[in-house]
C-alpha cells in the first residue's frame, strides 16, 4: 500500500501513521521527525528548518521533495509506505505524483483527518516530547508513567517550540492556506476518504481500516 495521510497539525497524523506501518509491514516516513532529529543532532539540515519550524511556517518544497524522494527509493519503502506530514502544498503533490510515476507507481489512498481547530489547539498544549531521545506524550490522552520524565529513557518532557499557542494558531492558518485544498486535489483523482480523527486513538485506527477495506486495500 502507498497511503498518505492529511490532517491539519495535531490531527492525529502521527499516531496513526505509526499504527498503520507497524499493523501493515510500511515505511513511516514524517519529514518533520526527520527534520526534528536533524535539529538535535544539530546538522546543517537542522540549523537551516529550526527557525522555519518554530515559526510555524512551512519548510520549502524543494527541502522536503529531496528528503521524501531519498526515502522512498530505500529498501525499506519497496513493500509500500504511509506519508505523514508530506505533501503539504499542490506542488509537492505533484512532485509526489512525479517521483512515484517514475517508477511505475501511485498512491493507492489519501485518508484525511477530520478535527475540530479547538480540539486541535488543546491537543497541542498537552503535548510534550522527551528532550534526550524525542519519544512524544500527550498529557491528556498518552500521559508519562512518572510525571515530567519519559518512560523510556528518564529524559525531561518540554514542549516543543512549534507546539506553543501562537505557533499552532499561525501552523493552522498557514494549514488552511496551502495544504487544506489537497483533499479537493485527491478528490479529484478519485482516492480521498475523509475520515474523523475525533475519539479515542484505536477508534481512529478502525475508522481508517474499514476506508482501507472500502477501497479493497484490504482482503
Amino acid at each position: 500500500m502507498r497511503l498518505v495521510l492529511l490532517g491539519a497539525p495535531g490531527s492525529g497524523k502521527g499516531t496513526q501513521a505509526k499504527l498503520l506501518a507497524s499493523e501493515f509491514g510500511l515505511l513511516h516516513v514524517a519529514p518533520g521527525d526527520i527534520f526534528r532529529s536533524e535539529i538535535r543532532a544539530g546538522t546543517e539540515l537542522g540549523r537551516l528548518v529550526e527557525g522555519i519550524l518554530a515559526r510555524g511556517e512551512l519548510v520549502d518544497d524543494e527541502t522536503c521533495i529531496r528528503v521524501i524522494d531519498t526515502r522512498l527509493v530505500s529498501e525499506e519503502a519497496k513493500q509500500g509506505f504511509v506519508l505523514d506530514g508530506f505533501p503539504r502544498t499542490i506542488g509537492q503533490a505533484e512532485a509526489l505524483d512525479r517521483i512515484l510515476s517514475g517508477r511505475g507507481e501511485s498512491l493507492d489512498l489519501a485518508v484525511a483527518l477530520e478535527v475540530d481547530e479547538d480540539a486541535i489547539l488543546r491537543r497541542a498544549l498537552s503535548r510534550r516530547v522527551c528532550s534526550r531521545c524525542g519519544k512524544p506524550y500527550n498529557l491528556a490522552m498518552q500521559p508519562p508513567k512518572v510525571a515530567g520524565k519519559c518512560d523510556d529513557c528518564g529524559g525531561d518532557l518540554v514542549t516543543r517550540k512549534d507546539d506553543q499557542e501562537s505557533t499552532v494558531k499561525e501552523r493552522l492558518a498557514v494549514y488552511r492556506e496551502f495544504t487544506e485544498p489537497l483533499t479537493s486535489y485527491y478528490a479529484e483523482k478519485g482516492i480521498l476518504e475523509s475520515v474523523s480523527g475525533e475519539g479515542e486513538v484505536n477508534e481512529v485506527f478502525l475508522r481508517i481500516k474499514e476506508s482501507l477495506r472500502k477501497r479493497n486495500l484490504l482482503e
